[in-house]
């Protein structure tokens, strides 16, 4: 049941045994997807060198998970954490000298779109300069290293289409969040096309490929104006859950489904196939792109409450429809969604309930990697 309903020939799982012991250079440790990679990471014995700011001010799954200090587990990982700030190149250049990475996931970047309306400046310095500065202080490596930069499922010019997405299809962005994101697509490909090869100017040790993903729900999630985490707040307080746009639709996806396609993308470009340095879409089934109200009324199955609808009249542009086509991560690297959208929204749910009733995150965290991990 759990499992997507569609044909699952061909379906590939990462090897466990490539991260056991592997360098690893992760950014954005201290973010919501960045928390559960590197949890997930340090279980299979990943060595970790973690570049990111400091948590956000309120609840953070990261200081939940107190994954800053030993994990006192002898079979796990270790993660040496840093905080800083892509906008400083010899920052980042100091811990690639220090970290000698075999593999990069770069997941910081400022992530909200309301935010980036805010600070349009600083949106598209750390989601776009940043970006290059990580690139720029990968260069000297004198040995092979695989780059996985993540960016969104918003990084397409959106047309409100009824059918989604394809890699080939054309880039833009209304708002800041989405323009910088389609932006740093545009720079990773040019430095890649600029850079890598055996040419004088290029280095031969990077394998390098941008990673588009949809709507991620999943327990932890603390963040400001995002749907999930704003009703798993009204219902832990008893209050109605805030609606904007109830009829907008989004490819929602359990926060799992990416990040293990992050992993099997870094795993084949870690061989040296020139052929997956591109982008890949990593989204969920058909059957999950769902509106807001779906998503709302499946959460309210598993918590009951009500919510109400809210009007924005002058809020910020945001996009009515997205959805994204992921047969080419199907085809080529064997990745499919394992959840369907009710699993999906059951375990999101029912690990915000059992926190809110006294479970540990990190207890929540490990039976859901383990579910995954099983199924």
């Amino acid at each position: 049941m759990g499992r997507w309903a569609g044909s699952l020939e061909g379906l590939v799982s990462m090897d466990a045994q490539f991260w056991r012991g592997r360098r690893v250079l992760l950014t954005g440790q201290t973010g919501f997807k960045g928390s559960w990679l590197t949890l997930w990471l340090l279980s299979l014995g990943a060595e970790i060198w973690g570049y990111a700011l400091a948590p956000e001010a309120g609840r953070s799954l990261f200081t939940e998970l107190k994954l800053d200090e030993a994990t006192g587990n002898a079979d796990w990982g270790r993660l040496h954490h840093r905080l800083g700030d892509l906008r400083d190149l010899d920052a980042l250049q100091r811990q690639v000298a220090e970290a000698e990475p075999e593999v990069v996931l770069h997941l910081a970047a400022q992530p909200l779109v309301r935010r980036s309306y805010q600070d349009p400046l600083g949106t598209w310095a750390v989601n776009l300069q940043g970006s290059l500065h990580l690139l720029e202080a990968l260069k000297p490596l004198q040995h092979p290293c695989a780059v996985v930069m993540v960016t969104t499922d918003k990084v397409y010019a959106n047309q409100e289409w009824d059918y989604g997405y394809r890699e080939a299809d054309r880039l833009g962005g209304h708002d800041p969040y989405s323009a910088s994101k389609a932006a740093a697509e545009l720079a990773i490909a040019s430095w890649r096309a600029s850079f890598c090869g055996t040419g004088a100017q290029q280095t031969p040790h990077l394998a390098i490929a941008t990673a588009r993903a949809g709507n991620v729900i999943g327990g932890g999630d603390w963040a400001e104006d995002r749907i999930l985490p704003d009703a798993m707040r009204a219902l832990a307080t008893g209050g109605p859950i805030p609606v904007r746009r109830s009829e907008s639709t989004r490819p929602w996806q359990h926060v799992l489904e990416p990040l293990a396609g992050y992993m099997l993308l870094a795993e084949k470009l870690f061989t040296g196939s020139a052929a997956y340095a591109s982008a890949f879409n990593f989204g969920p089934s058909l059957e999950a792109n769902r509106s807001v109200r779906d998503l709302v009324q499946a959460v309210l199955l598993h918590w009951p409450g009500h919510w109400q609808s809210v009007s924005d009249p002058k809020g910020p542009h945001e996009a009515g429809r997205l959805h994204l086509q992921v047969d080419k991560a199907h085809h080529q690297l064997g990745w499919l969604p394992r959840w369907d959208f009710s699993t999906t929204v059951a375990r999101t749910v029912g690990w915000y309930r059992a926190v809110h009733n006294g479970a540990t995150p990190l207890d929540c965290c490990m039976a859901d990697l383990k579910a995954f991990e099983q199924d």
